[in-house]
C-alpha cells in the first residue's frame, strides 16, 4: 500500500549522540517529524521510524500487534547503539509507552528518555470487553488530530481496529508491570487538556519508575498531539537541554550543513 503523505520514516546521520524517535497508536512520523527534525538539526543521529500497519490504511494495522511494532523500534534502537556512542529515547503517547520499554529491557545502552503524553492505559469504559468486542465489531472512531492549534491536523487513521485496541491494551499492561526496571535520566512532558491520554497516565508512569532523575513540563496551551500543537517549540527546546545536561558532548555536533540536510532520507 502508498504511504499517506507525511508517514514517510525520517533518519539522519549526526554525531556521536543518537535519538529514536517514536510515533503512536494509528499515527504516523508526520506527528513527530518536526520534533525529529529539530534534534537532527542540533547535529544529533536521529531515527524515526514508521511502525508496522501504520501510514497507510486501517486494515493493515488491523494484523499487527504489539509485538510487531515494539520489534521495530528495538531494530532501530540497536542500530542506532551500533551507530552511537551514547542513545536517547523519545516517544509520543504509544511511541512514550515503547520508549519506556526500550529503557526497561536495554537498560544502560538507553542514556535517558523523553515522552510527551504517554499511553498507560485504555481508559474507555468498554476497554475490559475488548476480548469479546473485537469479534463483533471491527472498528470504531479514530483518535487522531487532537490539537490545539488551528489549522493543523495529524496524519492518522481515522478508525481504530479493535484488535490493534486490544493488542494496544495488553502492551499497556506489560509496559505498566515494568516500569520499576526504567532507571534512566527521565523527562516527562504533560497536556492538562488531552482529550486521548489523561495525565493520570504521566502520573502513574512518574510513580512507578525507579528514575532518581526525573523532570516533568506541564504543555498547558496544547492537548494530546503536542508535538504538532503550541508547546511544540518547549518540547523540542525542552528535549535538547536534557540531552544536552546528560551528554555534553552533544553540544559539539555540526549542524544545518548541506551535507546534514542531503542525508535526510526516507525509506523502510
Amino acid at each position: 500500500m502508498p504511504l499517506l503523505p507525511g508517514a514517510e520514516p525520517f533518519r539522519r546521520d549526526g554525531g556521536e549522540v543518537g535519538v529514536l524517535v517514536c510515533h503512536g497508536f494509528t499515527g504516523s512520523p508526520q506527528s513527530v517529524r518536526p520534533w525529529a527534525e529539530h534534534l537532527a538539526d542540533q547535529g544529533l543521529t536521529v531515527s524515526l521510524p514508521l511502525l508496522p500497519g501504520h501510514g497507510t490504511r486501517w486494515q493493515d494495522l488491523q494484523i499487527t500487534t504489539w509485538q510487531d511494532w515494539y520489534a521495530e523500534v528495538d531494530r532501530e534502537l540497536r542500530a542506532l547503539t551500533e551507530r552511537c556512542t551514547t542513545v536517547f529515547v523519545c516517544g509520543l503517547s504509544m511511541g512514550a509507552a515503547l520508549a519506556l520499554r526500550l529503557a526497561a529491557k536495554h537498560g544502560d545502552a538507553i542514556s535517558g528518555v523523553a515522552v510527551v503524553n504517554p499511553g498507560n492505559k485504555i481508559h474507555d469504559a468498554a476497554a475490559p470487553l475488548l476480548p469479546v468486542l473485537r469479534h463483533l465489531v471491527r472498528t470504531t472512531k479514530g483518535i487522531a488530530s487532537d490539537i490545539a492549534k488551528p489549522g493543523i491536523e495529524e496524519v492518522g487513521y481515522d478508525r481504530v481496529p479493535l484488535d490493534a485496541a486490544y493488542s494496544l491494551r495488553r502492551f499497556f499492561q506489560q509496559v505498566d508491570s515494568e516500569l520499576p526496571r526504567v532507571t534512566q535520566p527521565l523527562l516527562v512532558m504533560t497536556s492538562p487538556q488531552d482529550h486521548v491520554v489523561p495525565p493520570v497516565d504521566s502520573e502513574r508512569i512518574l510513580s512507578r519508575v525507579s528514575s532518581t532523575d526525573v523532570r516533568q513540563t506541564l504543555l498547558e496551551r496544547s492537548y494530546h498531539v503536542a508535538t504538532l500543537d503550541h508547546d511544540a517549540e518547549q518540547i523540542f527546546q525542552d528535549t535538547v537541554d536534557f540531552i544536552t545536561r546528560l551528554a555534553p558532548q552533544a553540544r559539539t555536533g555540526t549542524a544545518g550543513t548541506a551535507q546534514e540536510g542531503a542525508a535526510d532520507r526516507g525509506g523502510a
